[in-house]
């Protein structure tokens, strides 16, 4: 799976309801009394399920919760020894389960035949923003019967926003986040938890594809002080990565601190997303310190 074409497509196709469904959920009052049997079909919800569920109380998750090639999620080695899964009606209905967790959009065949047949299904929007997070995570406290949680991990999350910020260089650091394929991060989580950490998102967005990738040349164009290249140095083998091995990048070398970065944490909007900040902040320094120093040589 290409996921980081798929986190674009995802939030430009989900991230508008967050706000309608959030709302529609509060309004209607909790509809699912602490859930037994919980399963959770896709990435993302399995990462607030195992977090706000009692392990016990989890009759699956999404195969990609453990997955290790490549490892797309936080909870991959937490998350071993709970039944995994590849959803299917057949795969879902044989854990009878009493609540399915899905992502808004994802999966819609199975949604409709769950529905069809009386299982209860939970959607979750996608967030686009940090408010998005606060509002999806006290939803899902109250709907999985673990309020109390939720509000530890909003609490934990504002906690790493405040040393985020302290921490911060000023001026901002000018920074391009440039991911397999080419896409450029310009919105959402990715570009909050970037600006908290001091990095000021450097990437020109009228020079955006369609696709909403950022072409090699319009890169070397924004000379920024810190280009952030997503994934392991070493991860080049696949097509989606070569990009980031570009030889016309070699044209930054002397003025732009280049940096490889896993950033697991961001694929997923969540709580857990801000546990980025620390990555973020430790390049913008060590990119500003750089950058002084070449200065003054």
């Amino acid at each position: 799976m290409d996921y980081a074409c798929w986190y674009n497509n995802m939030r430009r196709a989900h991230g508008w309801i967050v706000t309608i469904l959030c709302v529609s959920y509060i309004l209607a009052g909790p509809a699912f009394a602490a859930p037994q049997r919980v399963v959770s079909t896709f990435l993302c919800t399995d990462e607030y399920v195992f977090r706000l569920v009692p392990r016990q109380r989890i009759a699956a998750l999404s195969y990609e919760a453990t997955d290790r090639r490549p490892v797309v999620s936080t909870i991959a080695d937490r998350a071993r020894g709970i039944r995994v899964l590849r959803p299917s009606t057949e795969t879902v209905l044989s854990l009878a389960p009493d609540l399915v967790v899905m992502y808004a959009g994802t999966n819609p065949r199975l949604h409709l035949n769950l529905r069809q047949l009386g299982v209860a299904v939970l959607d979750v929007p996608w967030a686009n923003s940090l408010a998005d997070v606060r509002a999806i995570t006290a939803m899902l406290g109250e709907k999985l019967g673990a309020p109390a949680k939720a509000k530890a991990m909003l609490d934990a999350m504002d906690a790493k926003i405040a040393a985020a910020r302290a921490a911060a260089p000023r001026p901002a650091v000018r920074a391009i986040l440039y991911e397999p394929n080419g896409y450029a991060s310009t919105a959402g989580v990715t570009d909050e938890v970037m600006a908290l950490s001091g990095i000021a998102n450097a990437a020109p967005r009228a020079r955006l594809t369609r696709m909403g990738t950022l072409p090699v040349e319009a890169v070397i164009a924004a000379a920024p002080e810190l280009l952030i290249l997503g994934g392991e140095e070493r991860s080049g083998s696949a097509m989606a990565y070569m990009v980031l091995h570009h030889p016309a990048l070699k044209a930054l070398e002397g003025r732009t601190t280049m940096q490889h970065a896993v950033l697991t944490p961001l694929l997923c909007p969540g709580p857990w997303s801000v546990d980025a900040a620390r990555t973020f902040g430790d390049m913008a320094r060590k990119a500003r310190a750089l950058a002084q120093a070449r200065t003054r040589h």
